[in-house]
């Protein structure tokens, strides 16, 4: 089955305390793309500028991602510069500049509006409530941010009733639901619209709730991490992507999906921008995957009390 994704390709300059590095091929539904494209197709739609080389479209070519609704307009590139200090979870942003992003009026292809699974990256709740209304999926998915929270917040709660998952951070989740406990605030947000909330917790991995179920897993440990922009992107990546090629939307489904995107997750961080993504391997990411089960198995232990 294929994804659609429909978000932001950018330009990233980021600062770590490992290293630097400019004008980065980045965005959310760049770093989807990447991820869901090990899984099954991807469809991307979103909007860049003159200055967005071939060579920029052949990365993602390489992956086989459909550039159909890759619109290219007169003017220059979403560009986001952050840098993050030895606590990888926070960073700074320096600047956002939205550039032709700003007028960003997705235009799909005809042939996306059927697409059975359907990405709605970080862009204005307007936006992503025109683009669900148009598309006929089985499955969506919806990331947003706290300026929307905070900004749209009413609109942002019109998208949470047609959408299926909610994928956000544990902070957005709290202020979303104006609740601290986060337990109760994802019980809150469920009752919003969304059938599951997945909560990425970066380092400390995501957790997963719906009405009657709930499940938690750890991040992969690493040494290795040089850059944490487009995580949680690269994450729904590889969990739509697994969605999508098994066609499966059952809880054990979505466990494993869940898992997969937490693999995703972890090649990303290992390099700067999309750089790991580049050269992964569909034996990387099983690999990788038998590794994550091994770390988190454990065999049931019966344990009967003597009564003395």
């Amino acid at each position: 089955m294929s994804i659609l994704v429909v978000g932001s390709v950018a330009f990233d300059s980021v600062k770590t305390p490992f290293g630097e590095r400019d004008e980065m091929l980045g965005g959310s539904a760049t770093h989807f793309a990447m991820a869901a494209s090990f899984f099954t197709n991807v469809s991307l739609v979103a909007v860049v500028g003159t200055d967005f080389s071939e060579k920029h479209k052949d990365v993602l070519r390489a992956r086989n991602v459909n550039l159909e609704g890759l619109e290219q307009v007169t003017g220059e590139t979403f560009r986001w510069k952050g840098v993050y200090g030895y606590d990888l979870n926070t960073r700074e942003t320096i600047y956002t500049h939205l550039n032709v992003f700003a007028d960003f009026k997705p235009k799909l292809p005809e042939s996306a509006t059927i697409s059975p699974f359907l990405f709605l990256g970080n862009i204005s709740p307007d936006l992503q409530l025109e683009v669900r209304k148009q598309v006929d999926a089985k499955l969506v998915a919806l990331d947003t941010m706290n300026y929307w929270i905070e900004k749209t917040p009413d609109l942002l709660k019109e998208v949470l009733k047609v959408i299926d998952i909610l994928i956000i951070n544990d902070e957005e989740a709290r202020e979303l639901a104006r609740e601290p406990n986060l337990i109760k605030a994802t019980k809150k947000i469920l009752q919003m619209g969304p059938n599951r909330v997945i909560v990425k917790r970066g380092e400390y991995g995501a957790v997963m709730f719906s009405q009657d179920s709930y499940f938690a897993m750890p991040a992969f440990p690493q040494e290795d991490v040089y850059d944490p922009t487009g995580a949680g992107d690269t994450f729904a990546g590889g969990f739509m992507g697994y969605l999508a090629a098994t066609n499966q939307t059952d809880e054990a489904a979505m466990r494993r999906a869940m898992i997969y995107g937490s693999v995703m997750a972890s090649f990303n961080v290992e390099a700067f921008g999309c750089d790991r993504l580049e050269q992964l391997s569909y034996q990387d990411v099983n690999n990788r995957f038998r590794q994550f089960k091994e770390i988190t198995h454990f065999d049931e232990l019966v344990f009967e009390k003597k009564i003395s």
